[in-house]
């Protein structure tokens, strides 16, 4: 996860401020900033504005910021962020986003959901896949539901990166370089990156290309990998710890297998007849690639910190394209014209170790001695998006934006276990590749809605907002499912079809005001609701004769899920004293939340879901800070409080096993006296719900001293993150209260307009941290003595120290 976020300026003032609004400047072309480097320029709003004159909970984090932190995608935008929290599961996929709390899944769940709560934009373009921060002018964080200002509906909030467009002026060009190293890994990391821009017919055409290959090395080891699938004893010592000659007959191990290796690239030419009449045509393109999880096994079979207990490796290669087309047009002075088209296709090919689930199934498979399982996945989504939005330019006190959007998404995914050796134990025939389980899914979702603003401006200093959005959406889901070791068909696709669909509509809407007392202090406040559509759980529809409990499937009321909605009500205040040399942002809100989209399973297989149910609340305060006390210091800082939860009782959500740790014999007909092999508990009014810290914050000092041409300039920043819950009701559902952490990370470096050089380092003291964990503690035992694996913990990144260096031409 290491790679480059951006221009770094030789920057006078060097305000450094750890992901309050009030950073570094805005792209050139986009706005100026002033001379007290506290107006950033942002654009969220849908119009030009400083942070100071924004009427919203708007941050945003400049070039510099980024570049000297080393914010490199979304994963790393949450300790700069007041109010977010990003669970890094590291390379293999982007992790879970949660903003202000308003999350219901386990932490590392495994249930579908179509969108997350937030939308994330590339300049005018939704993003649908983690894209690194590559020649990214700024990235503003609009917390609250956005739905009546842009295309995608929110339920907390939107991120947009803003990229650096192409300048029909002159050339420009920049190269640069990151090498490290990490602790508990055994390989050097590096990072290279570089841009250009041409102007190809000064005035009106130019193109501008950003390109990155990353190399981060890995720091978790996998000791207990199988020689020999279907043969090789997976656990040749018992519950001990394998050695000696029983190590090396059946098992090997590779070192730092939660590496990555990103390459990326991303492509703009403009051409603009006048200021009027300007289009711009990207394409951008990333492919990722590891060989394992950033996880732990918590100790299972004697294994370490470091260490990740899986018989198999868990490749991850994922790969994304992306087109798109920007016009952007003055219609007579009256209006702006912003159309945006776009394309997205994401593949994600993935095999991970399967054993533990169909342990934790407990099909008695264990009894082959040297059984093992992996499963493979192939799923790809295309995604199609149009918005058109008209933003109004007349003078007058009212202003207004009207916009229409259309999205479309089709997802497929194949999906398959495997267990080696197996058939021939059971005397299986025509089954080549030892296949227990292949299925396949088919969805479609589209969604419709226009949605507007329209501002009156009642006094110089006091405006008026309101807003509204209707949408429709519709949904449809098939797939098949086979269990060839049963007899079926080895091919899904050889057997009838099932599915559903589902569809509705809505409005939601927005209030808001501001007052600006003095150039130097605004209060405003807002009310809004927001909404996120539903869709089809990514599961296999039961088929017709549903003769075995081994079918992993879901029933017809087990395919959709519904939309779910906010209701949101924030005060803030933003205000500059001392002539200016101390900013400060203050935020109190409360939101309510109904048919929240929570984690389930089905009732088959006991296999991740998503469904509708309960409500829950969110209250609480973010605070932002930089005091400049002397030209050559600034000190900034983040505080937020979270406090989520459950405002009724939710029925049988909580999936655990009936005994913790039991692995049979279960109730049946001829036993109705002994237990059940899974339990689903209700989820309780006043449940915290998991994902996000009730405390977290930041505080950063940067000293910059005048150097020969250019500037010395040392950066020490702190993050705290609060304890988190991983799951709804984690006291009685075996999940974990994950302990808080702080981390340290500094910089010193030497920068001037062409070039910078600086020494780095990240978790300066090493600390270990927990960030997320996979299942829950009932899943921790032993089957007719095969130690179940199941339950893992995601950890941080180790000390990582380096040196990079950037020229700009």
């Amino acid at each position: 996860m290491s790679y480059r976020a951006k221009l770094r300026a030789g920057l006078l003032s060097a305000t450094v401020f750890t992901g309050t609004a009030f950073v570094t400047p805005a792209m050139a072309q986009d706005a100026a900033v002033s001379d007290d480097g506290n107006a950033i320029v942002v654009t969220g709003t849908r119009r030009t504005t400083t942070i100071m004159d924004a009427p919203i909970n708007i941050q945003a984090i400049g070039s510099e910021e980024l570049a000297r932190q080393r914010i490199d995608d979304v994963r790393d935008l949450a300790d700069f962020t007041p109010g977010m929290t990003i669970s890094d599961t590291g390379p293999g996929s982007t992790g879970s986003i949660v903003l202000r709390g308003l999350n219901a899944s386990d932490v590392g769940s495994n249930g579908a959901s179509y969108d997350d709560s937030l939308g994330v934009y590339l300049g005018e373009v939704p993003l649908y896949y983690d894209f690194k921060l590559l020649d990214i002018a700024r990235v503003e964080t609009l917390l609250g539901p956005q739905g009546t200002l842009y295309g995608l509906g929110t339920l907390a909030g939107a991120i947009r990166y803003i990229p650096n467009r192409p300048n029909v002026d002159e050339y420009e060009g920049e190269m640069h370089g990151r090498f490290y190293s990490k602790d508990h890994g055994s390989k050097p990391g590096y990072q290279v990156d570089g841009m250009i821009n041409i102007p190809i017919v000064k005035d009106h055409i130019a193109f501008r290309s950003a390109t990155g290959y990353y190399y981060d090395p890995g720091f978790i080891d996998y000791p207990l990998l199988i020689n020999q699938p279907g043969v090789s004893s997976p656990q040749p010592s018992g519950t001990d710890r394998p050695i000696g000659a029983d190590y090396t007959a059946n098992l090997h191990k590779r070192e730092d297998l939660n590496f990555e290796k990103t390459f990326t690239t991303r492509n703009q030419l403009l051409v603009q007849t006048t200021e009027d009449l300007k289009v711009i045509f990207t394409y951008a393109f990333q492919r990722t690639k590891t060989d394992g999880a950033q996880s732990n096994s918590a100790g299972v079979l004697g294994t370490g910190k470091y260490e990740n207990a899986s018989r198999y490796a868990e490749p991850v290669n994922r790969r994304a394209h992306l087109a798109s087309m920007e016009i952007n047009a003055n219609i007579a002075d009256i209006a702006d014209l912003v159309s945006t088209s776009a394309y997205t296709n994401v593949r994600g090919r993935s095999q991970t170790d399967n054993t533990d689930l169909l342990l934790d199934l407990d099909y008695d498979y264990e009894l082959f001695p040297a059984f093992s399982s992996w499963n493979e996945t192939d799923n790809r989504r295309k995604q199609f998006n149009q918005e058109i939005r008209l933003v109004s330019r007349h003078g007058g006190p009212f202003s207004w934006v009207l916009g229409g959007f259309y999205n479309e998404q089709k997802y497929h995914n194949d999906y398959a276990e495997h267990v080696p050796g197996l058939s021939d134990f059971y005397g299986v025939p025509n089954n080549p590749d030892d296949l227990e389980y292949v299925s396949y899914t088919k969805s479609k979702v589209t969604e419709k809605a226009i949605f507007g603003e329209g501002t009156f401006r009642v006094t110089p200093q006091w405006q008026v907002t309101g807003g509204a959005r209707y949408f429709k959406y519709s949904s449809n889901i098939q797939g098949g499912i086979v269990l060839p070791l049963l007899g079926d068909p080895l091919s899904p696709y050889d057997v009838d079809a099932a599915g559903g669909s589902a569809k509705q509509d809505g409005w939601v809407w927005k209030f808001n005001t501001s007052y600006n007392f003095t150039p130097d202090l605004m209060v405003y406040g807002t009310y809004s609701k927001g909404y996120r559509i539903g869709g089809p759980n990514r599961v296999g529809p039961c088929p017709a004769d549903l003769s075995t409990v081994q079918n992993a499937c879901a029933l017809p009321n087990e395919l959709m899920y519904g939309p779910d909605k906010t209701k949101n009500a924030e005060i803030g205040m933003r205000m500059q004293l001392f002539d200016r040399k101390l900013s400060f942002n203050f935020d109190v809100y409360q939101i309510k939340w109904q048919g929240i989209q929570v984690d389930s399973a089905t009732i088959n297989g006991a296999t991740g879901i998503t469904v509708n149910g309960g409500s829950a609340k969110s209250q609480g305060f973010e605070a932002s800070f930089q005091f400049k006390p002397v030209p050559q210091l600034s000190i900034q800082g983040t505080y937020s409080y979270t406090d989520a939860k459950l405002t009724e009782d939710v029925p049988g959500i909580i999936t655990i096993r009936t005994i913790p740790g039991y692995y049979g014999p279960y109730r049946s007909n001829a036993n109705p006296n002994l237990p059940r092999k899974f339990t689903q508990l209700d989820a309780l009014d006043g449940d915290r719900l998991p994902g996000s810290p009730k405390n977290s914050g930041s505080l950063g000092v940067t000293y910059t001293m005048p150097m020969t041409e250019g500037n010395l300039i040392a950066n020490w920043t702190t993050t705290y993150r609060g304890n988190v819950v991983s799951r709804v009701g984690w006291d009685r559902g075996y999940g974990d209260k994950i302990p808080s952490y702080v981390l340290h990370r500094a910089t010193l470096a030497y920068e001037t307009d062409k070039y910078s050089i600086s020494l780095f380092a990240n978790n300066i003291f090493d600390k270990y941290a927990v960030a997320s964990v996979g299942q829950d503690r009932s899943r921790i035992g032993v089957n007719d003595g095969v130690a179940v694996r199941y339950y893992r913990q995601t950890i941080v990144n180790p000390r990582t120290f380096g040196v990079e260096a950037r020229f700009k031409y």
